[in-house]
């Protein structure tokens, strides 16, 4: 398994650390994105045809759509075996009750001025396939929207050759409340919810992540719609001293770059003697793991920190996806995090935890966006609206001051505005 190994200051300083997602290097992929997104805005459907065909090896043929029959998703969630079944629900149940705690109450303010906040009409969500089907991802992106209040949430992702979609995408967006599944993959899916077609509707917001083509689209489509953010490849950071057990954290690195080969995963410690241990424990793993491949195509580090301390700056630097803290003083290093996606503490909160049944979001910043954003929540789908309603005497206590600051601006016509009233 190659690893790549850094002191500090060669860590610091590396390109590798400094630019995980790195839009420049595909041109080619953003030039036949914007082609696409293009002619779905012009073609509609007949473009998603042709797309479907040359991406997917599907697409409907005559008197049959993209959608597929509302009575599937129930269908699908009695097919799956009771055991399947009751971890979807079981997964969606903690997801649920994790973001009704971030519904707000509405907030107070100032006489005079109130804030609405407004859940948007419809929410496009997309759940990947490809390498495998995902359908904790529709969990993770249709309960929040529905616990913010979205009338209609649909599902956009890439059907088999067949033209089916995998039975546990098909429940998971049953349980989580979806009401439409369109079999659309790719930037296509994209620009097809982005502007909308004769068969697919346009969504107010995109949400859930997608390979570099879905990356590039959603980058291209902002603005025609909301976004939950441009998301780079996956990442794991763990943070470790001695004690830590080698076999739990090669464990954790492994389950982070088996996603793409274009995952990374980084390990900081301040001891060389784990360093070591887990390089060979890694060793042993992957060569007995499915996704071996992926695993070793993918970006491995180990950076041997002075301490702990200093492990954490550089943590906080990176900014990771996820956090993995282990080591005997965990938790006081845990109040320490500034900026890191998810973090997970002690050797027990394993990050697969959180993709899958936590409760907490897995749609998370990727490649250092964690320094200013925050993971995929009923935020999402909510948008904000000030409302002022105002007297006479509102008026007149807040003349002076608006009238100085057109005067300091230059916009008389402002000024007047406000004057005319108390004349």
């Amino acid at each position: 398994m190659p690893v790549k190994r850094f002191d500090v200051g060669s860590w610091l300083y590396s390109p590798v650390s400094r630019r995980r997602l790195d839009l420049s290097q595909f041109a080619e992929q953003r030039a036949a994105v914007q082609e696409i997104c293009a002619r779905v805005a012009a073609e509609g459907d007949g473009a998603l045809r042709e797309y479907g065909l040359m991406f997917d090896g599907w697409a409907p043929s005559d008197g049959e759509g993209f959608e597929v029959p509302a009575p599937e998703l129930a269908a699908a969630a009695r097919r799956l075996s009771p055991g399947d079944r009751a971890a979807l629900e079981f997964a969606a149940q903690r997801i649920r009750a994790f973001h009704e705690q971030q519904v707000a109450a509405p907030a107070g303010g100032l006489p005079g001025l109130k804030l609405l906040t407004r859940p948007v009409r419809r929410a496009g969500l997309y759940a990947p396939g490809g390498r495998a089907a995902y359908p904790s991802t529709v969990l993770m992106t249709a309960i929040p929207a529905r616990v913010a209040g979205v009338r209609e949430v649909v599902l956009a992702t890439p059907p088999r050759a067949d033209g089916t979609v995998p039975a546990a995408i098909l429940a998971a967006a049953h349980i989580a409340g979806v009401e439409r599944v369109f079999r659309i993959g790719g930037a296509q899916a994209v620009a097809a919810l982005a502007y909308g077609t004769a068969s697919i509707p346009r969504v107010d917001v995109v949400a859930g992540p997608g390979n570099i083509y879905v990356t590039l689209a959603k980058r291209e489509v902002f603005g025609s719609v909301g976004l939950d953010g441009i998301a780079g490849p996956t990442e794991v950071m763990v943070v470790a001293d001695a004690g830590a057990r080698p076999d739990f954290v090669a464990a954790d690195l492994a389950a982070q770059l088996e996603h793409d080969p274009l995952a990374w995963a980084v390990l900081v410690t301040d001891s060389s003697r784990l360093a070591d241990r887990v390089e060979e424990e890694l060793d042993s793993l992957v060569a007995g793991l499915e996704r071996a491949e992926i695993i070793r195509a993918a970006t491995c580090c180990i950076v041997i920190a002075d301490d702990l301390a200093q492990a954490m700056t550089i943590a906080n630097d990176f900014a990771p996806e996820h956090l993995l803290i282990v080591a005997d003083d965990a938790t006081r290093l845990a109040t320490q995090v500034e900026n890191a996606g998810a973090v997970f503490v002690g050797p027990y909160a394993t990050v697969p935890l959180g993709d899958y049944s936590a409760g907490p979001n897995h749609t998370l910043p990727t490649s250092g966006a964690a320094r200013f954003g925050s993971p995929l929540g009923v935020h999402t789908f909510l948008k904000r609206t000030s409302v002022l309603s105002l007297n006479r005497g509102d008026l007149e206590m807040l003349r002076d001051a608006t009238v100085r600051l057109a005067a300091m601006e230059g916009l008389t016509a402002h000024a007047h505005a406000v004057e005319v009233r108390l004349e």
